[in-house]
C-alpha cells in the first residue's frame, strides 16, 4: 500500500516496508551513510544517516527506520547536520592523521564526509588508535588503525561471500573487527576475494603492493619483463581514468604498458582460449568416459580456494585445468622462453588482474616448475592506474597499439571470460564442434547471459541435453553446492566466479563501483564478441600454431604438465 510522507516541506511517495533512506535515495535527496550497504540488513551503527522526525522530535536513522504514514522528516535541519558533523569529529579524534600516505588518499569516504561538513578543526582530541598491521596476508593488507568500525567487510564477507572469516571482536571502546582471536588473516578462512576492500570506505583494508618487485625488474637490465592483463581490464579501468564506464582501452593500454618499459605485452585472453581448448577437451572426455560431474570450473582462484576449505569433497568435480593468468605464465616461461633463447629465470612475469586472489593464487605452491613461479607479481586494476601515474604515462595522449605476438591474438570467446557466464559460454562454443564438428548457428547463448546471480539452462548438442549452471557470489553457489553433494543429477557443467558479476566485479576493480558501471562493463564485452569475427577458441590461428609447434594436443601429456594442476583439502587454522 503506498502513502506519503513529508520530507523538508515536500510530500513523496513510499511503500510499506520501504526504510526512509530508501525513499530518500529513490526521490534524489543524498544522505551520507557509513555502515549501510545496499541489499542488506542495516544495523544502524554508524548513525550518520539521522534525520529529524519533526513528530517526535527525535533524530532516527534513516537506513533502519521505515516510512510510516504522515511521517514528517527534516534531512539538513542545523540539529541533523550537527549531529553528523560530531560523529565525524568523534571518528577523527583516534584516526590516524597520515592521510598523505594513505592509499586511499583522495578516495576515502571518511574524508569525503570531513569536506562536505566543513570540519576544518579538532574540537575533540581522542587517544589514537594503536593496532598492529596485519601483513600476513598473501592479497590483502588490515590496518585496523584506520578501521570506523562500520562493520560493512564483515557484512559482505558473510553474506555475499558465505565465506564469513572476520567478525566484530570486544564490546564497546574494544572492539575490533578481526579474524577468530584476533589473529593474521592468513590462519583465517579467507578466500582472498578482497570484495571487503571494494566496501572498505577508509584504508583499513587494501591490496598486498607489488610495486617495488617490479620497479626492481624493469630496471635489472638481466631481466625479461612482460606483463599480461585480463580479459575485463581493458573495459574496466575507464572509470579509474575518469573515462566513460565500460569504455574498452585495449590498443591504449598496450602503448602504455610498453612506455613504461615492458618488453612484451601479451592478451590473457589469449589463454582464456587455451583454457577452453583444454576445459572443453576436460569436459568432453568427462561425459564421453564416464568422468565425474558435473565438472566444475577452476579459473576463479577464490573459487577454488572456497572448495579447499569448505567443499573438499567436491575437489574432484573441479577442472584440473589452470586459470588463464597461470596458463600464460607456464607458456611464458616455457614456450615464449625457448623461442627467445631465454631460462625461465631470466624472466620476471607480472599480470594485471580484476582480482586480488589472483595474487594468491600466483604464490601457490602448484603454480610452479622446478621452483621456479609462472607468475612473479599481480597487480590490481586500481594499482594498474597508480602504477602508469608513477611513470608519467598520459592516457589520454597515446596512440593505441596491438598486443605482442605470439601469445597476443585472441577471440572473442577468451574475452568473454570477463563477465559471469562467458567462460561457460567459451567453453559450449568450442564443446559443440568437438562433439558434433559442427559450430553453433548462434554463438550468443543469452540464458546464461547477464548480472543474475544464478543461471540455468539445458542446452542440446547433438544427442547430448547438457544441463549447465552459472553462478556467481560464493553465497549464492552454496545453494548450488548442497544440491550437487546431494545428488544433483541433471547438471554436466557449472561455472563458478567467486565475486558478484564475475571479474568485471572483482576485488582489485575501481572502488565505488555501481550496478550501472557493472553492466556497462558487461556490455561492452557483448559489444566486442557481437562485432568481431572470430568467435570461438579452437579457431585461433596462434592457438592452432602453439598445439602443432609445441602443446601436441589438449589433454596431451605436454599440455598436462604445463597447463594442469591439483588441488587438495585445506584446513582453515582457525
Amino acid at each position: 500500500m503506498d502513502f506519503t510522507i513529508n520530507v523538508n516541506n515536500k510530500e513523496f511517495n513510499a511503500a510499506q516496508g520501504e526504510t526512509i533512506l530508501e525513499v530518500l535515495n529513490r526521490n534524489g535527496i543524498k544522505v551520507p551513510t557509513l555502515c549501510h550497504l545496499k541489499n542488506s540488513m542495516p544495523t544502524g551503527a554508524c548513525r550518520m544517516c539521522v534525520v529529524e522526525d519533526v513528530n517526535t522530535g527525535k533524530l532516527i536513522t534513516s537506513c533502519s527506520f521505515p516510512a510510516n504514514p504522515g511521517m514528517q522528516i527534516k534531512t539538513h535541519s542545523q540539529r541533523v547536520v550537527e549531529s553528523r558533523k560530531t560523529i565525524i569529529e568523534l571518528l577523527l579524534s583516534n584516526h590516524p592523521d597520515d592521510c598523505l600516505y594513505c592509499v586511499r588518499n583522495k578516495n576515502c569516504e571518511l574524508q569525503d564526509l570531513s569536506e562536505e561538513h566543513h570540519v576544518r578543526e579538532r574540537r575533540i582530541r581522542g587517544r589514537k588508535n594503536s593496532e598492529k598491521l596485519d601483513l600476513s596476508s598473501a592479497s590483502i593488507v588490515r590496518d585496523p588503525e584506520k578501521c570506523v568500525l562500520c562493520g560493512r567487510c564483515v557484512t559482505v564477507c558473510e553474506d555475499v561471500m558465505g565465506v564469513a572469516c572476520i567478525d566484530i571482536l570486544n564490546r564497546g571502546n574494544k572492539s575490533v573487527v578481526g579474524t577468530s582471536f584476533n589473529q593474521g588473516l592468513n590462519t583465517s578462512s579467507c578466500i582472498n576475494c578482497g570484495q571487503c576492500i571494494m566496501v572498505c570506505p577508509t584504508g583499513a583494508l587494501t591490496e598486498k603492493n607489488h610495486f617495488a618487485e617490479i620497479q626492481d625488474a624493469l630496471n635489472n637490465p638481466a631481466k625479461k619483463v612482460v606483463i599480461q592483463y585480463a580479459p575485463s581490464i581493458s573495459v574496466s579501468m575507464a572509470e579509474e581514468l575518469g573515462m566513460e564506464s565500460g569504455k574498452d582501452i585495449n590498443g591504449i593500454l598496450n602503448a602504455a604498458l610498453r612506455k613504461v618499459g615492458f618488453d612484451n605485452v601479451f592478451d590473457s585472453s589469449f589463454s582464456a582460449d587455451l583454457t577452453i581448448m583444454e576445459e572443453s577437451a576436460e569436459l568432453v572426455q568427462r561425459i564421453t568416459e564416464g568422468g565425474v560431474l558435473p565438472m566444475i570450473t577452476s579459473c576463479c582462484p577464490g573459487w577454488v580456494k572456497y572448495a579447499e576449505e569448505f567443499y573438499s569433497e567436491l575437489i574432484p568435480n573441479l577442472s584440473s585445468c589452470k586459470s588463464p593468468q597461470q596458463m600464460l605464465g607456464a607458456i611464458i616461461k616455457s614456450y615464449f622462453a625457448e623461442k627467445e633463447n631465454l631460462q625461465p629465470e631470466e624472466i620476471y612475469s607480472v599480470a594485471i588482474m580484476p582480482c586480488t586472489a589472483k595474487k594468491f593464487e600466483a604464490q601457490r605452491e602448484e603454480m610452479t616448475q622446478a621452483g621456479i613461479s609462472d607468475v612473479d607479481a599481480v597487480l590490481t586494476t586500481r594499482e594498474l592506474t597508480k602504477f602508469l601515474k608513477l611513470y608519467g604515462i598520459d592516457m589520454f595522449n597515446i596512440s593505441p597499439e596491438l598486443t605482442d605476438s605470439p601469445m597476443g591474438f585472441r577471440s572473442t570467446a577468451g574475452k568473454l571470460f570477463g563477465a559471469s557466464g562467458g567462460v561457460m559460454e567459451a567453453a559450449i562454443r568450442t564443446a559443440h564442434f568437438s562433439i558434433t564438428g559442427k559450430e553453433l548457428v548462434n554463438f550468443q547463448i543469452p540464458q546464461i547471459r547477464g548480472l543474475e546471480h544464478r543461471k540455468e539452462a539445458k542446452l542440446k548438442i547433438g544427442d547430448l541435453e547438457l544441463g549447465v549452471v552459472v553462478v556467481n557470489g560464493m553465497a549464492n553457489a552454496r545453494e548450488l553446492l548442497d544440491e550437487i553433494k546431494n545428488g544433483r543429477k541433471d547438471i554436466h557443467f557449472v561455472e563458478v566466479m567467486a565475486c558478484p558479476g564475475g571479474c568485471i566485479g572483482g576485488g582489485g576493480q575501481h572502488i565505488g563501483t555501481s550496478e550501472e558501471e557493472l553492466k556497462a562493463r558487461m556490455k561492452a564485452l557483448y559489444r566486442i564478441d557481437e562485432n568481431e569475427t572470430l568467435k570461438v577458441s579452437h579457431k585461433n590461428p596462434e592457438i592452432i600454431e602453439l598445439y602443432n609447434n609445441y602443446l601436441g594436443k589438449p589433454l596431451g601429456h605436454k599440455s598436462h604438465s604445463l597447463l594442469h594442476t591439483k588441488y587438495k583439502k585445506r584446513e582453515v587454522m582457525i
